[in-house]
């Protein structure tokens, strides 16, 4: 009966806390939402306004359960080009996270999804050409050999590098209540289609605590041009 207690008063401690965290997030938003309408003036004296890219990130919630927002021009073209590695999938390594240029753009992912630096994982950099796609799948992990490091992951912030892309969607089957497109289909869900610059932020845990299995989704298929995305995905600790 205790140990009841004692899990009961954990679990309702870890919603509070992520409502809690959810609510800042929200405010946070609203003033981005601010922002963009009224300009970067209103942000002038803000230290780091330049490297959050305050007052031209625009958030849009296109889903509550489970959680997603778009966060358009979350990345500026300095952000966004990229020459280093040509590979179709690499993660950067732990020395170019050091580069000024990275370590902003994870400073702007732990702001706008209110998570720390240290809790994510190296980003990773995917290339889908013609074709190409990626089943619909969770984010969160179903073994125990991978929580050892940084425990469940929460969030993903997936950024789109290139347009120009035919198909090539981020697909979510188990959110909103219509119909979208995805690889030239038209399939129940919602999806989204890559914009250069954009990025797509959304949650695998729920405000209660426990992954939410409506978190699943996948990468339709590129139907023409070459889709460039990069993925930072987020844990409940420190990773390192």
């Amino acid at each position: 009966m205790a140990r009841m207690k004692i899990a009961v008063g954990l679990l309702t401690f870890v919603t509070i806390g992520m409502i809690i965290g959810a609510l800042f997030q929200l405010a946070f938003l609203r003033r981005l939402e601010e922002s963009s309408v009224s300009g970067i003036s209103r942000w002038a004296n803000e230290r780091d306004a330049d490297v959050l890219r305050l007052g031209f990130v625009q958030p849009e919630v296109i889903s509550w359960s489970p959680r997603i927002i778009i966060l358009h021009n979350f990345l500026s073209n300095e952000g966004i080009k990229s020459d280093v590695r040509t590979s179709s999938g690499m993660f950067l390594n732990h020395e170019e996270r050091k580069y000024p240029l990275i370590k902003a753009i994870e400073k702007r992912i732990s702001v706008f999804s209110q998570i720390p630096v240290e809790n994510g994982e190296l980003i990773q950099v995917l290339r889908y050409e013609k074709s190409q796609f990626y089943k619909p799948h969770h984010d969160y992990f179903s073994d125990t050999f991978n929580l050892k490091r940084g425990g469940q992951r929460i969030a993903t912030m997936l950024m789109y590098l290139s347009d120009n892309v035919e198909g090539g969607e981020t697909y979510f089957p188990m959110a909103g209540d219509g119909d979208c497109f995805c690889g030239g289909k038209l399939v129940r869900g919602l999806s989204v289609k890559p914009v250069k610059g954009d990025a797509v932020l959304f949650w695998s845990m729920g405000l209660d605590g426990h992954s939410d299995v409506n978190s699943i989704h996948g990468g339709c298929e590129v139907l023409s041009g070459e889709k460039w995305s990069a993925t930072k995905w987020m844990r409940q600790k420190a990773t390192s």
